[in-house]
């Protein structure tokens, strides 16, 4: 069968310029997004340290939703470019019209969730009740509303199945540049809008992401897509699941260990410290949304390329894309580091002026970012497995990296050297973790590409 030049593209195009011609669209979309998350908390910040202390609660729970999108899309963007690797279209249109219909159980189900049970869900990382008030205000919408972030996630994972990312990147425009617009009238009552504060922010950006998603649903099921999706003759396979969720699985899981992780920080080592260590680490998870969102809208590109190729047994198109999009990476995030060193007390004064969190924020962001240079191919480490349909030694790594480096290494510093000593665990467990992913996958990489003929 012949392929629409979308996908064939993936395995002929020269690598440097196709990569960044697919991955700069993310890119850009994705800078719009991490924009989007600073300036919302930048507002909140406005309202008192204690609004983004509790926004900052309520982060984990919300990178819970991200982390099933996330997963589902990154599972079903493989799934699909490898399915368009071997001339299954068919296959690839069955499986994008089987996700959108567990994107919409999921949901529902969230809803329920946000809807009877948010408020208990933020106290199990806070007893103070002022903080439990602002965090249930916030994550019942955002919950109630989640269907309005799992349609554009997981559909913009759709497109980069096949190669497209230059609609995806304008319905993440659509969607950041929109929360941006509604964010203060909601948070501070401008005009006729009511005065919402943290409950604002989070109706501002359920929908913004309704609007994108609208516009996403329509590209998806037009005549322009190359899949075809007609929604008369979507019926669910379940048989498609299974390959999906092989590699979303541990992608979701993944995810999820970045929020245990941040819930755990939260309630065991900053919480006992000050509502204003919860709002740094805040700050801090929402700031190095600028170092890495690059590097995933990089992924965005770098994907659907070596998936292409690994269906096609290319070895040499594979390696050398895995080596120039790891040099990409490591400028990405090299740049990071440099303006974390040089300009901490500056980006804390952006969310707030509070004398204690400027002193204890810039020293945090000095600390923290120490390892930024390597975080960035090791962020592809991870996407390589899930590009070959790999998921289990993506899910290992995170583990590691998070549970088994970061948590009992900040809890030791924090209890025998305090909360200073303590930032130090975020740098030591990333660089840990990227040594044993480098040589994973340096030796996974020697043995699967010597089986291959030695083409492409």
């Amino acid at each position: 069968m012949k392929l629409n030049k979308g996908s064939e593209r993936l395995g002929t195009e020269p690598i440097l310029p196709l990569l960044f011609r697919l991955s700069i669209p993310s890119i850009i979309a994705m800078i719009i997004q991490a924009t989007y998350n600073v300036v919302d908390s930048m507002f909140v910040g406005r309202l008192s340290t204690e609004a983004l202390s509790a926004l900052s609660l309520a982060y984990p729970i919300q990178m819970a939703l991200i982390a099933i999108a996330v997963g589902t899309g990154v599972g079903s963007s493989t799934f699909i470019s490898r399915q368009l690797g071997r001339g299954n279209r068919k296959k690839a249109e069955n499986a994008a019209g089987s996700i959108l219909q567990i994107t919409v159980f999921y949901g529902i189900l969230f809803a329920l969730i946000g809807f009877f049970l948010s408020d208990k869900l933020i106290a199990l990382f806070t007893g103070d009740p002022v903080l439990i008030e602002m965090g249930r205000d916030y994550i019942r919408i955002i919950l109630i509303g989640s269907m309005a972030l799992f349609i554009p996630m997981v559909g913009n994972n759709i497109l980069r199945g096949e190669g497209n990312t230059f609609l995806p990147m304008i319905t993440m425009l659509i969607g950041s540049v929109i929360n941006i617009i509604l964010d203060p009238f909601f948070i501070f009552g401008i005009g006729f809008f009511p005065r919402l504060e943290v409950a604002g922010a989070a109706l501002a950006t359920v929908l913004s992401r309704l609007i994108s998603g609208s516009f996403l649903i329509f590209i998806l099921f037009s005549n322009k897509n190359e899949l075809k999706i007609d929604i008369k003759k979507i019926h669910f396979k379940s048989s498609i699941l299974k390959p999906i969720y092989i590699v979303a699985l541990p992608a979701i899981i993944m995810q999820l260990l970045a929020s245990v992780m941040m819930a755990g920080i939260n309630k065991f080592i900053l919480a006992p410290v000050s509502a204003t260590a919860i709002a740094v680490a805040g700050i801090y998870f929402r700031l190095q949304s600028f170092v890495f969102m690059p590097v995933f809208g990089l992924n965005q590109g770098y994907m659907p390329i070596v998936g292409y190729n690994y269906g096609h047994q290319k070895p040499k198109r594979m390696k050398k894309t895995i080596k120039l999009a790891g040099l990409v990476a490591f400028a990405f995030t090299t740049i990071g580091f440099v303006v974390f060193q040089l300009f901490p007390v500056k980006l804390i004064m952006m969310f707030n002026q509070d004398p204690e969190l400027i002193e204890m924020g810039s020293d945090a962001l000095r600390k923290i970012s120490l390892a930024f240079p390597v975080i960035g191919p090791s962020i592809l480490v991870g996407s390589t497995f899930q590009a070959f349909g790999r998921g289990m030694p993506s899910l290992i790594l995170s583990i590691a990296r998070q549970l088994v480096f970061l948590l009992p290494l900040m809890y030791y510093l924090n209890t025998f050297a305090g909360l200073d000593s303590a930032w130090y665990a975020l740098p030591i467990s990333e660089a840990m973790g990227a040594i044993l992913g480098f040589v994973w996958l340096f030796h996974y990489l020697k043995k699967s590409l010597g089986e291959m003929p030695s083409t492409g």
